[in-house]
């Protein structure tokens, strides 16, 4: 871990994005320290729990870049991206030597540390970390949401509802006694294969790097995936957006799955190959698809995706709660503790990986 600044026995936070007054007192009461500097006239508005990049609507007057600017640059500790902008990243990390450690608020905040294109030094004096962790319990629900509306044909059942049709009888698939494959066995994946054993199913695993998991049946690597994918009645997707896992599910891949099978991404758009996936739930092949994420965002308002009978979309928000600024802020301060305490923090970016 890069070492603090040794000029002075403060550490220097300074809160980079929106964030209550109360969740500022929370860190400054970490240890005495810590000084934190925070100019809430200074921040974006949030619009909803999460908003780190506020009302789009507002701007800062030059007078007020330049004191947000002048703020950023006496940092030692980062409180999230400036403006969650790579650019922005780029000039605070170039204007600023003391600059030792940036948190950014998105679980998946890598691949915007990578985008800000920094020169490799900067790694070697900056620790970068992420949230990950805080959205692990409410995108697990939302998963295992997506796999009960599919084997329970939620879609059909809403048809009917606004039709006012009464059907003989709706024949749903059990959930307990299936098969769940979840691609990428992190904070998310190991938070859904916990709830999917508990409701009696088989759980398969994929992960770089073959080891064992609590609550999985069976862990497979990455490249085997094709080789496991027809056993699974439902796929959940939880994997970061990189080169390695860009469009992982192909036409290819979907064209081994089970007929009829349910899939579920709560990790990037990018994992799916959107237009092998469309043909896909268009022909049967998928019987269902939950989708939390897509290969663009917002959803194109021309998308098939919206038509499809066998789909349900959901604008990137299944792990937004109003609890999840308050578990960002408890992950920060538990890094903080160990930053001061001079040992390893957790989360930390991999610029190699990219998350």
């Amino acid at each position: 871990m890069p070492e603090s600044n040794p000029e002075t026995d403060k550490v220097r936070v300074v809160v980079a994005a929106p964030l209550a007054p109360a969740l500022c007192d929370r860190i400054a009461a970490v240890d005495p320290r810590v000084e934190v500097l925070v100019d809430q006239e200074l921040l974006p508005r949030m619009r909803h729990a999460a908003d780190f990049s506020g009302d789009p609507d507002w701007s800062r007057t030059p007078e007020q870049q330049a004191r947000y600017d002048a703020m950023l640059d006496q940092a030692e500790v980062l409180y999230g991206i400036p403006d969650v902008k790579p650019a922005a990243l780029a000039r605070t990390v170039a204007a600023n030597p003391k600059l030792r450690w940036v948190m950014t608020m998105a679980a998946g905040g890598g691949s915007q540390v990578v985008a800000a294109g920094l020169p490799s030094d900067a790694f070697e004096r900056i620790v970068f970390t992420t949230s990950a962790g805080a959205h692990g319990v409410p995108l697990a629900e939302w998963a295992l949401f997506g796999v009960f509306a599919g084997c329970k044909e939620l879609p059909r059942l809403q048809r009917q509802q606004r039709a006012h049709e009464w059907p003989t009888r709706i024949v749903g698939r059990p959930i307990e006694g299936s098969t769940v494959l979840i691609a990428g066995l992190g904070g998310i994946g190991q938070q859904v294969a916990k709830r999917c054993k508990a409701l009696g199913m088989t759980v398969l695993g994929v992960k770089r790097q073959v080891s064992e998991v609590e609550n999985v049946d069976e862990v497979h690597a990455l490249a085997d995936l094709d080789q496991i994918v027809g056993r699974a009645d439902h796929i959940v997707l939880t994997l970061p957006g990189t080169e390695q896992t860009e469009k992982l599910v192909d036409a290819h891949l979907l064209s081994l799955a089970k007929p009829g099978v349910t899939v579920v991404n709560v990790g990037r758009g990018t994992v799916i190959d959107q237009d092998a996936l469309i043909d896909a739930l268009r022909s049967g092949q998928v019987g269902f698809a939950a989708l939390d994420v897509f290969e663009r965002e917002p959803l194109e308002t021309d998308s098939p995706l919206w038509d499809l009978p066998n789909v349900l979309i959901s604008p990137h928000s299944g792990g937004l709660d109003h609890k999840e600024d308050e578990r960002i802020c408890d992950i920060f301060c538990d890094n903080l503790r160990l930053y001061l305490a001079g040992r390893p923090l957790h989360n930390v970016v991999d610029p190699g990986l990219g998350y």
